[in-house]
């Protein structure tokens, strides 16, 4: 009765503001200028680090810390990491208690309550004390967006959008000078301060939260084991455009979707430079086969809905992302297979991509509909080019033949029966392990 009696009257609020087990798997970064480590919070820490689910809110506390190494102050440009990060209290403010937003949650069986509504005026000042409470822990966690003092030390966190799967955390400290230790040097000597740059630090994260298609594959057997056929570039290009010029489907008959790109580097660089514009695609469950035909029949986004499975040396794809616009019918298409090829030691993948426009009916599904695709493959190919360049994460790119050129006038067709013209080439692309700019290869 007690215990029933304190549910009415007091807004439970129990944040543990000592809870940090999850800074043992911090990453780290660290350069002349700064130390910088990265934590990202589940959405279980996040619940018990703050007291409320702020993943059914969408947000995602993102643990800080940096260690100013120079003379000059620094600054996190927080925008970098997130465009959309939201300020303490207003992460706070989402998760607020209110009496009559619970109450009338309930709709017509909100009637049922009426007898407690003696209670309300207790459970109105419980709740408002709960709330500024919650506000105050929030705001004490956070990081603060002020300069780090030469050799100073600042943490705390940054409450971001609500990612699963891979999470690029993008810190960009800013200062003064050409570079940020040439300014600590000109300010010991006096110099005047140049234009502010930037020194950068990139983090590629796992998060729970999703299980995606990838997790129980066995890429180094599907690769044909370690180490993998080295080749020197003349071979490299010699194999690639030897590799099959379409997948299939499972038993190997027909032609699907051009394998139109090659992707070179492992399995973490992979996944580093698409991720923060590039979603991982679930499994196929009941759950996301539900999932996703609620997305389709509203028109809505399912940022990791599964990917029907292509065929390329026997088997389906080794990786899928996909990058989805307004509504689930809107997306583009990445899958990727791991080959036995290595190059400069770098794992070599073969890959389709295309983009999705739209639904239409088909018999050659079991559910009547497929997405249809744009049939200018090319585009949906360059289109891997312009978003890695813009990443940054290219260090060389170039064209080989292989796919087999079709005019407009005369186009191939898919495994569904959608139509497609191509130049016959594939974008192949070196992908970089750090930010820098890339180089174009006339290998065509």
């Amino acid at each position: 009765m007690t215990s029933l009696l304190q549910r009415l009257l007091i807004t439970p609020y129990a944040p543990e503001p000592g809870f940090c087990d999850f800074l043992a798997r911090a990453e780290t970064q660290e350069s002349q200028v700064a130390r910088v480590s990265v934590t990202v919070l589940d959405a279980a820490e996040s619940a018990r680090r703050f007291g409320v689910p702020l993943a059914n809110h969408g947000v995602q506390p993102v643990h800080l810390r940096i260690e100013n190494r120079t003379q000059v102050p620094l600054r996190l440009h927080a925008i970098s990491l997130d465009p959309n990060y939201f300020t303490a209290v207003e992460a706070a403010a989402l998760s607020h208690f209110s009496f009559a937003r619970r109450l009338t949650a309930f709709g017509a069986l909100g009637w049922l309550f009426l007898p407690l509504l003696g209670f309300a005026p207790a459970k109105l000042v419980s709740g408002a004390l709960a709330n500024r409470r919650m506000d105050e822990c929030f705001r004490a966690a956070a990081f603060r967006l002020r300069p780090i003092p030469p050799g100073g030390v600042q943490d705390g966190f940054v409450f971001t959008t609500l990612e699963f799967g891979t999470k690029e955390v993008h810190v960009r400290l800013l200062g003064s000078g050409d570079t940020l230790p040439d300014a600590a040097a000109k300010a010991a000597d006096g110099a005047a301060p140049e234009p502010d740059q930037a020194s950068e630090f990139v983090f590629s994260i796992r998060v729970a939260g999703i299980a995606s298609d990838h997790l129980g594959h066995d890429l180094a057997g599907r690769a044909g084991g370690e180490p993998g056929r080295a080749c020197d570039l003349a071979t490299l290009l010699a194999e690639i455009r030897a590799l099959p010029p379409a997948t299939t489907d499972r038993d190997g008959r027909g032609s699907g979707d051009p394998t139109n790109l090659v992707v070179i580097g492992d399995f973490d660089r992979v996944l580093g430079a698409f991720a923060g514009r590039w979603d991982e695609t679930e499994t196929i469950t009941l759950a996301t086969c539900w999932k996703t035909l609620r997305a389709f029949l509203l028109g809505s986004q399912y940022r990791y809905s599964p990917v029907s499975p292509l065929h390329l040396f026997g088997r389906s794809q080794d990786l899928a992302l996909q990058r989805i616009r307004h509504s689930i019918h809107e997306r583009l298409h990445l899958r990727l297979w791991l080959t036995p090829l290595r190059f400069r030691a770098l794992p070599v993948w073969a890959g389709q991509v295309s983009r999705d426009i739209g639904v239409r009916f088909t018999t050659r599904t079991w559910n009547l509909t497929t997405h249809r695709i744009d049939p200018d493959v090319d585009e949906s190919r360059d289109y891997v080019i312009e978003d890695l360049l813009h990443a940054r994460r290219i260090e060389a790119a170039g064209y080989v033949g292989g796919v087999g050129e079709c005019a407009r006038s005369a186009p191939r067709h898919n495994l569904t029966g959608d139509p497609y013209y191509t130049d016959g080439k594939r974008a192949v692309v070196l992908l970089a392990a750090q930010r820098q700019e890339p180089r174009f290869m006339s290998w065509t």
